[in-house]
């Protein structure tokens, strides 16, 4: 694996999913990041705007396992892990281990604030630690292992908010947006025809493997690490460098799986800017989609209707930097 490598595999599958997704390059371009970077990814947006689409069509450029889990209020955990059956053989009864289908590699947890905080949680060790505990386990799951969680944002009726210590292991929180009008007329050219576009395969598990593994070997400058670790402190309201908006509107800051995801994503990005250094300005990039998430805001900014991306724009204002960075990353 080299550099060029890497980028020609990220260009091919990113080109790829953009024969059937249309619009959407930053979202698009921030999934196979997290991809490539080993971290799993919550797609928040109203319902019919491309999210499953999304996840179905990396699946399909991808020569990986792939399950969808449709999260509803009666889902319970065993119907995501999987449970022991009673087998028969040469008149003797045994119990036998079902795998449920988070044994994949892609999984796409539909709605995933639909079912209660009991069964999200049955994803936590799988997202953390790449095993399943249990009975006659643990398991390990095949590498690479990614999960893609959609949720509505509006619709609050029967739904369960995902608990902090969940939303804190997906790397990147996404937002998807609704298409503009040249997209919808794209979309509806596209999808309304006699042939419907489909992605073909880029890359199997073993070179997903070897880009995760390429994608960590890339340095990071002490410079660079401080400025990551500025940044996410600087969320703490209680903290000397905090931001005006972040001693005001914050609860609680960013937790050290923010530095660590900034780091990552900045390596991957930084592989696809044809570059083998990170910078600041990678940083910059990915410092919506790796915070957002993490930032916990308080009653004051529920009523003034202040949101997180707002905190940490302040927040990266705030911060001395050297060169403005491209606007094609914002997400």
């Amino acid at each position: 694996m080299d550099a060029a490598t890497f980028r020609a595999t990220f260009s091919r599958l990113r080109g790829e999913i953009r024969r059937v997704i249309v619009g959407h390059e930053s979202l698009i371009d921030h999934v196979l990041v997290a991809l490539f970077a080993n971290g799993h990814v919550l797609l928040e947006g109203v319902p019919g705007i491309g999210k499953t689409l999304l996840v179905k069509t990396l699946a399909a450029g991808l020569d990986l396992q792939y399950s969808r889990i449709q999260f509803t209020p009666d889902l319970m955990p065993a119907d995501i892990i999987g449970t022991n059956v009673i087998r028969q053989d040469a008149g003797h009864r045994f119990f036998e281990f079902q795998r449920g289908p988070i044994f994949s590699q892609i999984v796409l947890a539909d709605e995933i604030n639909r079912a209660t905080p009991k069964t999200q949680s049955a994803l936590l060790e799988a997202m953390q630690e790449g095993t399943v505990s249990a009975p006659g386990g643990p398991y390990k799951l095949e590498e690479p292992f990614l999960v893609l969680a959609t949720q509505n944002p509006i619709e609050m009726e029967g739904t369960y908010p995902l608990p902090e210590a969940q939303v804190d292991r997906f790397l990147f929180k996404l937002r998807v947006e609704a298409p503009t009008l040249p997209e919808l007329i794209e979309i509806m050219d596209r999808t309304t025809g006699a042939q419907v576009p489909s992605a073909s395969k880029v890359a199997d598990a073993e070179m997903v493997r070897q880009m995760q593994v390429f994608a960590r070997e890339v340095p990071v400058a002490e410079h660079v690490k401080t400025f990551a670790a500025r940044l996410v402190r600087a969320t703490h309201p209680k903290d000397d460098g905090s931001g005006a908006m972040a001693k005001r509107y914050v609860r609680y800051g960013a937790s050290p799986r923010g530095a660590q995801a900034l780091l990552l994503a900045g390596k991957v990005r930084a592989l696809v800017e044809g570059r083998v250094n990170v910078s600041v300005e990678d940083l910059q990039m990915l410092a919506l989609a790796a915070l957002r998430h993490r930032v916990i805001l308080n009653f004051e900014a529920e009523a003034e209707g202040i949101d997180p991306d707002e905190v940490i724009r302040s927040t990266l204002a705030e911060i001395p930097v050297s060169a403005a960075a491209s606007a094609s990353w914002t997400s």
